[in-house]
């Protein structure tokens, strides 16, 4: 196995998971500077045009490469505008964990994309990576996020204190998994 996610494109029915591209970046800087997201991801402040490009064509791209993980826009399959983004963080290879995060952008709440990208990419990564463990933790206050975790099939492990950080400060995370058996 080679430490690094292959580039891939996972269809979804309603959504498809694929690399983030230039044409991506109006929708994402929109999305990645919306008050939402920003309450809970420390993302730059503010997320100008030029840190969104930064983001689609080079950083997300390099961050699969070095091995960290592996980004994916979360996309309509008929329109391809841009609905959230999806990724693998913290990549353990020795260990076979990777750590998941999302977004969903403004026009795209309320639809169960979050759960559904979750799900593939979860999937995905236990079976055809062959990995033993995805991880996500929230926020305690972000309940959107938490209830995403449910919904796609992750289980509440507990709360790790003082192990997240927001542009408020620290903050106590709740950790969910997903692993083989739960599939």
């Amino acid at each position: 196995m080679s430490d690094v996610f292959p580039e891939r494109v996972l269809p979804a029915g309603p959504i498809t998971l694929r690399p983030f591209g230039a044409d991506d970046a109006e929708d994402n800087r929109a999305a990645c500077a919306d008050e939402v997201v920003q309450r809970w991801l420390p993302l730059p402040r503010p997320y100008t045009l030029e840190a969104s490009v930064d983001w689609c064509t080079k950083t997300a791209h390099t961050l699969r490469e070095s091995g960290d993980g592996v980004h994916f826009a979360i996309v309509d399959p008929d329109e391809g505008r841009l609905l959230g983004a999806i990724g693998l963080k913290r990549t353990d290879w020795h260990e076979l964990v990777s750590e998941v995060g999302y977004w969903v952008a403004p026009w795209a709440r309320g639809r169960g994309i979050a759960a559904l990208a979750t799900r593939v990419l979860g999937r995905w990564l236990l079976t055809e990576q062959g990995f033993e463990r995805l991880e996500l933790k929230a926020a305690v206050g972000n309940i959107p996020s938490r209830k995403t975790a449910i919904k796609a099939g992750l289980h509440r492990e507990g709360t790790l204190r003082n192990a997240g950080r927001l542009h408020t400060g620290r903050i106590d995370v709740v950790l969910y998994s997903l692993t083989p058996a739960d599939l």
